[in-house]
């Protein structure tokens, strides 16, 4: 059975800098593709950052320049460093588990909540 487990999630200023952590259960990581998406409330989820398998990224425009997603195949963890965060970064991120050979979740994580404010 999948499972994902966020955290790393908090308050924190305009500005600021946090950095989330997925755990996968399994050799997730190494065999499938990873994202990072968020939901605000009243808002769709939206996608925020993917990393393939191989280790290639891709990133929201909104993101791009301040967060950086990356991974560690032997802790099977998905990392998401968020650096100069705006109160419109303020929603619940949740991980993803996408296929082998595309991006499309098939898992969630139960998420975690990220605020942005003063």
């Amino acid at each position: 059975q999948v499972q994902l487990v966020e955290s790393g999630g908090g308050l924190v200023q305009p500005g600021g800098s946090l950095r989330l952590s997925c755990v996968a259960s399994g050799s997730i990581v190494s065999s499938y593709a990873m994202a990072w998406y968020r939901q605000a409330p009243g808002k769709q989820r939206e996608l925020v950052a993917t990393i393939t398998k191989s280790g290639s990224t891709n990133y929201a425009d909104s993101v791009k320049g301040r967060f950086s997603i990356s991974k560690d195949n032997a802790k099977n963890t998905v990392y998401l460093q968020m650096n100069s965060l705006r109160p419109e970064d303020t929603a619940v991120y949740y991980c993803s588990r996408g296929g082998m050979y595309d991006l499309a979740p098939r898992y969630w994580g139960q998420g975690t909540q990220v605020t942005v404010s003063s």
